[in-house]
């Protein structure tokens, strides 16, 4: 290191903690965060759900939901819906913004007012999908042998029991926009990453108890967790590496002074969207297979029927290889839509902005031909993204099924990449906050 680089004491980094108000902000994430932890534990009125439970740790694809609610679902408390009814509202208003004009203009031309329209309608059909998910759920519970007391009228049941669900999950997605408002970090992915944090001493208990007794088990885990390890070193990469395009500045003088003429770079990720395709495939994927596996165990009295919502139910199952293609496609799908909609992203508007600055991509033209160009990089960089990210979600789930070490698949490849997509956005937004206080320090010297 060198002379002139000077590191920061411990007094100058808690002057800076004190000052920036961080501490404010991880203080407040931290209260939200306690809150949504005490509604997950308070179950509804009238649930016996030690029933339910007991068939969440058998059902993979309602365990592997319970585990994005943090063990709320498996509760069946306040909060069993979590985030995920909001999650998939702003999942079609976004598809839907890009097909509908009205919607699109609100998005890309009317700036702060339009998003907070946006979120508005987001917020309606927020509640739209959770009554139905609501409804579906507690209709479900009635008819699960043991699960609701006996003597409690059944419309009264379901009316009260998706009232409360449905206030449940609107209460979890005000948490988020407070957290993602005033506290650290995205409130949506932080209240899934804590949740799927909480789930993993489960997890760890329920493989110990299968591995401590077999020496090749005890192999098998560790290759298992030796490959855990491999794909969280290549999410990092791919949420970190950046394709540089080297832009060339003009020089400007002001009096007898000469300004800028150094060139520079545009930064495109590699992974534009970070942990949202992901989060997005598995609220699309998870929707229709939570609803196919609770309507399969209901009484029909036509065989062919029953049939076929059990042949769906398979091709969903997150056991399936139908449900792996279908997640690849969707995470490869989902990344090129994320990319399309990131406001610094847009290849004509950059060239546009460079023209009008004078500034340039070195060996070709402004205008149209550097617009062309940045398109091409971008459609490159983001297929190898997508693939990438594709190809790291599906590799540790099938070493589980390779080392038959399936009680860590819950935590698989889709938890690793949530959690440290999550974790390298709250430290770089940490980072990012010092750094402009500091800054803003320096300013008023």
């Amino acid at each position: 290191m060198s002379q002139g680089m000077k590191m920061p004491s411990t007094e100058d980094l808690m002057s800076m903690w004190q000052a920036s108000g961080l501490k404010q902000k991880i203080l407040f994430t931290f209260a939200m965060i306690a809150l949504f932890r005490l509604g997950a534990q308070l179950p509804i009125f009238g649930i016996n759900n030690e029933v339910f439970s007991n068939i969440a740790q058998g059902n993979n694809i309602i365990g592997f939901l319970d585990l994005f609610t943090g063990g709320a679902l498996g509760n069946v408390s306040i909060f069993a819906l979590g985030i995920g009814p909001f999650i998939t509202a702003s999942i079609i208003i976004q598809l839907v913004s890009v097909v509908i004009p009205s919607l699109e203009k609100l998005q890309t031309e009317e700036g702060e007012a339009g998003r907070r329209k946006l979120m508005q309608y987001t917020r309606i059909f927020t509640v739209i999908l959770s009554v139905f998910q609501a409804t579906i759920f507690m209709v479900y519970m009635k008819h699960l042998p043991g699960a609701v007391m006996p003597g409690i009228p059944f419309g009264m049941f379901v009316i009260s029991s998706v009232a409360v669900l449905t206030a449940g999950a609107m209460l979890v997605m005000w948490l988020s926009e407070l957290i993602t408002e005033k506290g650290i970090g995205n409130g949506g992915s932080l209240i899934i990453f804590i949740g799927i944090i909480s789930g993993i001493p489960v997890y760890a208990q329920r493989t110990y108890q299968m591995v401590v007794h077999s020496t090749a088990m005890q192999m098998g885990l560790v290759v298992l967790l030796a490959i855990f390890f491999a794909a969280m070193i290549f999410i990092v990469i791919m949420q970190e590496a950046v394709r540089k395009v080297i832009i060339v500045n003009p020089k400007r003088q002001v009096g007898n002074k000469v300004y800028g003429g150094m060139n520079s770079f545009i930064p495109f990720k590699l992974n534009p969207g970070g942990v949202m395709p992901i989060i997005f495939a598995v609220a699309i994927l998870l929707f229709p297979s939570t609803v196919l596996s609770l309507v399969g165990q209901a009484n029909f009295k036509s065989e062919a029927v029953k049939n076929f919502v059990v042949t769906l139910t398979q091709w969903m199952s997150p056991d399936g290889i139908p449900y792996y293609i279908l997640y690849f496609l969707f995470i490869v799908g989902l990344t090129f839509f994320y990319a399309s909609i990131m406001p610094n992203m847009q290849p004509k508007d950059i060239a546009k902005n460079l023209k009008k600055y004078g500034s340039s991509i070195p060996g070709i033209k402004p205008g149209k031909p550097t617009a062309e160009a940045l398109d091409k990089i971008l459609t490159k960089t983001t297929f190898i993204g997508a693939i990438g990210l594709g190809i790291i979600a599906l590799v540790p789930s099938f070493a589980s099924y390779i080392t038959n070490i399936k009680t860590l698949q819950g935590i698989g490849a889709t938890s690793l990449i949530i959690m440290v997509g999550v974790a390298l956005d709250l430290i770089n937004q940490v980072k990012s906050h010092l750094l402009a206080r500091n800054y803003e320090s320096f300013l008023k010297q």
